[in-house]
């Protein structure tokens, strides 16, 4: 009997503490290639902080991440190099054309010339291509976030975190983002969405992880999540799900 093969993504026992504040507590999680994960709470419930954690931009307080088997804080080359990930407000470098984003990004990854025939395929499929030798500086803030996808995708990683992916995108854009998405699960890469809408979560995510005041409320597959919400009366929704998690008196639960 073959062993089935590990997470790409493994979190264990994440805790970020800034000072006093406990921005993240106790986080365990596990995504698999082909899985998409959405991660969800109000603001504030520490979904930022753990995608930034898990990406290695800030040090953990506690616990481990693994991403396709490597270590982010002890051997953070391998594991960065697997991983792409792009913020709810990409800081891009205002001097440099789009195709000089798509150099730069190739140029961090090592990528060989071909690279340049699949950063063609991005820009067209992303409406980009009349932009090319256009500043980042002059660009809307929809096309920013375009051109920080583009990059983002380029290197075709295995892992990707998305924090809010679709904020100002038009809906061409955001049909785009959600098939490169798909494709990307599709071909064997694990990702994670934090998103506040969540009609797009329940649409095209496979896993879910709520969060609140840091901690975990719930972690499971969809079919876990309305499995659990069937105790609730009225039948399930993911909305009713989350505001019967978020908004209870009660202690988080853990449905994972």
């Amino acid at each position: 009997m073959t062993d089935s093969p590990p997470p790409l993504i493994r979190i264990d026992g994440l805790h970020k503490r800034y000072g006093d504040v406990h921005a993240v507590r106790g986080v365990s999680i596990e995504v698999y290639a082909g899985q998409i994960l959405g991660l969800i709470g109000p603001n504030g419930a520490g979904k930022t902080t753990t995608m930034r954690v898990a990406c290695g931009i800030i040090p953990p307080s506690d616990g481990r991440i693994h991403i396709d088997g490597h270590d982010v804080v002890d051997d953070a080359v391998s594991a960065k190099s697997q991983l792409a990930w792009v913020p709810d407000d990409p800081n891009l470098f205002n001097s440099l054309t789009v195709w000089e984003h798509l150099r730069f990004t190739a140029a961090t990854y090592r990528l060989d010339g071909a690279y340049k025939s699949r950063a063609d395929s991005l820009l067209e499929s992303f409406e980009l291509t009349p932009k090319r030798d256009e500043l980042a500086q002059n660009l809307s803030r929809g096309m920013r976030q375009k051109v920080a996808i583009c990059c983002a995708f380029l290197h075709e990683p295995r892992v990707l975190f998305l924090d809010e992916p679709m904020t100002g995108l038009d809906p061409r854009g955001i049909r785009t983002m959600k098939d490169s998405i798909r494709e990307c699960a599709e071909t064997g890469a694990a990702v994670v969405i934090s998103s506040h809408l969540l009609s797009l979560v329940e649409d095209m995510c496979s896993h879910i992880l709520i969060l609140k005041d840091g901690e975990q409320a719930f972690g499971g597959s969809m079919d876990e999540a309305r499995a659990a919400a069937r105790t609730i009366d009225g039948g399930w929704t993911l909305e009713d799900f989350f505001f019967h998690l978020t908004e209870a008196a009660a202690s988080p639960q853990d449905g994972a």
